[in-house]
């Protein structure tokens, strides 16, 4: 394996780089645009003896290492395994993982320089000879607290910073300290990495909030932590730099504890590869343990570390490798899946309608280090922006969620709407549910979220995970935007042409689920056939378009219990998305009442009925049929709405019996009830079209069924309209004699770990098994 280092501040010299400015003349154009001052004469010539100042040495720095990045790369043709910077390094080992581009990392180099530069009344010092507890020690028994341990740079050699008369203060004490060799101040202005710097990190956090990041596609060694980053930690992390110790001794040694690496310092100077002797002849490798090692990696990891994962995911290893890889809960699926997402477990908890999968549901996946989706549809705007808002303050910055994102083929504004809301709120996961094909809001979507690295590789901080169960609605998704949808956006100014051209170079959504017995929008599908089908089209696909990044697969409807999800794992799913089995947890947002029906519900107890928000399409959903009558009702009204053009042609009889039994309230007082939702063009449509009148009306039972089994209304139990598959039927029977056999006992995160961990030893003792007949 190969780490790439970068040096941070106190490695500048004059006369730096000259040989890269011929060579990027673009990126070099860029950074006198943002710096207001040029770059390539000041790092070759410092006219005005400004590059020893924090506020230009730190934007020459970063680009001079950048560059010579860059120049590595195109010369060599290769990808380190793992990259990590001192202090001002690590924005050059961020950009050379492709969190930002050579530009954006420049700008906030250059405000954290700025703020930097403006600290004073600090100091800092350099100790050589003394180990991290002896000089807290001393610190310690001297009452010199107001110090701050700055820079671990290896075992013998530790920085000190805090208010400068303090460090003078120390000089003597540590000098006269027999193992002390060196005690040097540093020619700094202030307190660098130390609490003292708290102001500078809070005005740097302000100034971060209008970025955004993208997925690490190298693992970060983060200085803070000396832990590999993830995606959501570079914000708090970057800030954090600012007042926290730079833990290198231990980021070396916790690359060394991964095995066999090379070191290769790049930018420069040889500062850090001196201190890479130092740390390997004083200190021991950071060997971690299995728990430890996938609690880091499980999401994160390079394809480097592990070379039998690596051929898992290529399809290349060899059956007898195959038969001594033990598979855990955190190996199943796709890794480049779980980087992708920063998730440690290739699960996903579906979205389902009207909030049933719950701010509280999606809180505690997230936190588990799962994905889960809040189910908008049929929620208010107010609502959905409610539920986000409890979201983002719940979860933390690395753990993962997602808003469903429902089609809407009578309200195509209330489409753009939600978009809108989901840019407001920084919502970069969506689950595009329903469709039949692409529409604007979601290419929208898509557009705002692109942008060309300095490689040229379009990177993508809008993610679309799109539910399909048909094929040619996965080709739609899995072809760049159509051309007329994307002029039409142009035209009206929505995206840029730089956003127009990336999309023709890239597909409408990242990953597609597969959804096949489900209890949402389906085609009855079957995923034995389904499936494999989407994963021949997927590899058709990304060899027609030669796409750069991966379209994932995943596998949802009939996950109920480990032998499914490992069926899914084996025909090929990268993950597995799971639905009906989350209804009936302590954190669904249904009502007690249909969670005591679902509990007690079998294999057999689903039937299939007319989809309420796509009634006049005919589509389907499958719902609970035990104790209910929703079901045969619902099919009712769908073969009246067929059969007839106007409620008036329905005979007396049938529609006393609707009106009574069914609504328990006459058509036109729910006609009149209905003109409070609809806009008065609709309402003047449906006066002239009496087809579209009963329509409307015949939805309204939908909207009242669904209403009704949400909020546990007792007196109208029999119409309960209840999505449900028959997964959750063969978890009941999976849960039977079990503390899980009662749903108060089920939680949505426990019983996902649950069956991950089933799974894996389902798989492990399948194989095991097929072993034995060799």
């Amino acid at each position: 394996m190969k780490a790439y280092v970068f040096p941070g501040q106190g490695s500048q010299y004059k006369g730096m780089g000259k040989e890269l400015f011929e060579e990027f003349p673009e990126l070099v154009l860029s950074a006198d645009k943002i710096l207001g001052y040029s770059i390539k004469a000041l790092c070759l010539d410092d006219p005005d003896s400004k590059l020893g100042f924090t506020n230009y040495t730190q934007p020459a720095l970063y680009t001079v290492n950048a560059l010579t990045y860059l120049k590595k790369c195109k010369d060599s043709n290769e990808t380190p395994d793992f990259v990590a910077g001192h202090s001002l390094g690590e924005y050059n080992a961020l950009h050379a993982a492709g969190a930002f581009d050579f530009e954006t990392g420049l700008r906030l180099v250059q405000k954290r320089g700025e703020l930097m530069s403006q600290a004073t009344g600090g100091g800092m010092a350099a100790i050589i000879g003394l180990k991290e507890k002896e000089i807290r020690d001393i610190l310690l028994k001297e009452r010199l607290e107001q110090i701050d341990i700055a820079n671990l740079n290896c075992p013998s050699q530790i920085v000190i910073s805090g208010p400068k008369e303090y460090i003078l203060q120390a000089k003597p004490i540590f000098e006269s300290n027999p193992g002390v060799k060196l005690y040097s101040m540093l020619n700094v202005s202030g307190a660098f990495h130390s609490r003292y710097m708290k102001e500078s990190g809070k005005l740097f956090e302000q100034f971060m909030d209008s970025f955004a990041f993208d997925s690490l596609k190298i693992p970060v060694m983060a200085n803070v932590s000396a832990r590999p980053y993830k995606l959501t930690d570079i914000k708090s992390n970057l800030v954090k730099q600012i007042t926290h110790s730079v833990q290198w001794t231990e980021t070396i040694c916790f690359l060394m504890g991964l095995g066999d690496i090379t070191f290769e310092e790049i930018g420069m100077g040889k500062t850090l590869t001196g201190l890479l002797r130092y740390i390997k002849s004083e200190a021991q490798p950071l060997v971690l343990g299995a728990k430890e090692y996938d609690m880091y990696f499980a999401g994160t990891v390079a394809e480097g570390q592990n070379k039998e994962a690596k051929a898992a995911e290529q399809g290349l290893e060899k059956a007898d490798k195959m038969q001594s890889i033990e598979i855990t809960d955190a190996t199943l699926g796709s890794e480049a899946f779980k980087r992708r997402y920063h998730l440690r477990y290739a699960y996903i908890a579906g979205a389902m309608y009207r909030g049933v999968s719950s701010k509280e549901l999606v809180v505690k996946m997230g936190k588990a280090g799962m994905l889960g989706f809040l189910g908008m549809g049929g929620l208010s705007l107010s609502e959905i922006e409610e539920a986000i808002n409890y979201i983002q303050r719940e979860l933390n910055h690395d753990q993962t969620y997602g808003m469903n994102f429902l089609y809407d083929p009578a309200n195509p504004e209330k489409e753009e709407r939600v978009i809108d809301l989901y840019f407001r709120y920084g919502i970069n996961i969506i689950e595009a549910s329903a469709f039949m094909g692409v529409t604007s809001a979601l290419i929208r979507y898509k557009a705002k979220g692109l942008r060309r690295n300095e490689r040229g590789i379009i990177e993508s901080n809008n993610k679309i995970i799109a539910k399909i169960s048909r094929p040619e609605v996965a080709e739609a998704f899995m072809s760049p935007a159509p051309k007329r949808l994307v002029d039409k956006l142009l035209s009206e100014g929505k995206i840029t042409e730089e956003e127009a051209i990336m999309l023709k170079e890239i597909p409408v959504a990242n990953d597609l689920c597969v959804e096949a017995d489900s209890g949402g929008h389906t085609d009855c599908g079957v995923s034995y056939t389904l499936l494999p089908a989407i994963l021949k089209l997927r590899n058709d696909m990304m060899e027609k378009f030669k796409y750069s990044e991966k379209v994932h697969i995943g596998a949802a409807g009939g996950i109920g219990t480990p032998e499914a999800a490992g069926a899914s794992f084996v025909l090929g799913a990268d993950f597995i998305v799971t639905g009906s089995i989350n209804q009936c947890t302590v954190e669904a947002g249904t009502s007690t009442i249909v969670k005591e029906l679902l509990q007690q519900m079998n294999v057999q107890d689903t039937d299939y009925a007319p989809a309420g928000d796509m009634f006049e399409f005919g589509a389907k959903v499958q719902v609970l049929k035990k104790g209910l009558f929703f079901p045969a009702r619902a099919n009712k009204l769908y073969d009246l709405y067929r059969q007839f053009n106007s409620i008036e042609e329905i005979d007396h009889k049938t529609r006393t019996q609707i009106q009574e039994k069914y609504f328990k309230r006459s058509f036109e007082s729910i006609y009149e009830e209905l003109k409070n939702y609809y806009s008065t063009e609709e309402i003047m449509k449906a006066d002239k079209n009496p087809k579209q009148k009963m329509a409307m009306i015949f939805k309204w039972y939908f909207h009242y069924s669904s209403k009704s089994a949400l909020a546990g209304d007792i007196d109208s139990k029999v119409d309960y309209q209840v999505h449900c598959g028959p997964a959750l039927g063969a978890f009941n029977q999976w849960m039977k004699g079990t503390i899980y056999e009662s749903w108060q006992n089920r939680h949505v995160d426990e019983i996902a770990l649950l069956m991950l961990k089933e799974t894996a030893s389902f798989l492990n003792n399948r194989f095991q098994l097929m072993k034995a007949f060799i």
